[in-house]
């Protein structure tokens, strides 16, 4: 199940769909797909800025048989990228209180700032997890922080499809090939900081900072 599909599920729904999907054996395990921020943001219903007011744990569900927790966070909310349409302003957002259902756990009182992207249920509240993006403000990069008003948006078109080994091809013209983990063994090294895949009039799709185009050796890994 994508997890832009949990807009419409409650939470606690979403809590025992994680736990029947969690792999049997595996009782601290959180498993992701690999995705690019720009990926994350298109995906996600709400994306926004905030500091950590508080936290505290709190039942998954009004039913008093159900022993699934929550954390609720209380947030104090800086800047909203993406969301209007849903939400004003996010007082409080929640994750699994187990790590292995990829529950997130963030600095609370202290001067760290968020970028957090999640999902919005169908009661109202703000879900996120590990499988979002989840980055303490000052780690992002100024290209990354731009992106987040306009560029990453408006090119939710394009398709990056990342590169494990070579060699590497793309199957459509809009797609983008993601090299991080290929040239420096992390998903969120130089091009997911850095670069944007965008959309050309033509409607194809190639990876651009500001108006500089991709690095040669990018372009070269998807050559045979």
């Amino acid at each position: 199940m994508p997890w832009s599909s949990l807009d419409a599920l409650s939470w606690a729904l979403v809590l025992r769909l994680l736990a029947l999907l969690r792999p049997p054996g595996l009782g601290e395990a959180c498993t992701c797909a690999p995705a690019h921020p720009q990926q994350h943001v298109c995906h996600s219903a709400l994306v926004i800025r905030a500091k950590i007011s508080s936290e505290k744990v709190v039942p998954a569900s009004e039913d008093p048989t159900d022993t699934q927790k929550m954390i609720r966070y209380e947030i104090k909310q800086i800047k909203m990228f993406k969301g209007f349409e849903k939400a004003k302003d996010v007082q409080y957002v929640y994750t699994p209180f187990d790590s292995s259902l990829c529950g997130v756990k963030l600095e609370t009182n202290s001067q760290k700032q968020y970028l957090l992207t999640g999902q919005i249920l169908s009661d109202g509240k703000v879900f996120i997890h590990l499988c979002n993006y989840i980055e303490p403000w000052e780690d992002l990069s100024w290209v990354q922080r731009e992106s987040l008003n306009h560029h990453y948006h408006q090119n939710c078109g394009c398709q990056i499809t990342t590169c494990y080994a070579v060699p590497c091809t793309i199957s459509a013209p809009n797609e983008c090939l993601w090299t991080d983990w290929l040239l420096e063994r992390k998903l969120y090294g130089y091009q997911a900081q850095h670069y944007v895949c965008m959309k050309h009039v033509d409607g194809i799709c190639s990876w651009y900072r500001g108006h500089l185009h991709l690095r040669k050796e990018y372009v070269d890994i998807i050559q045979p």
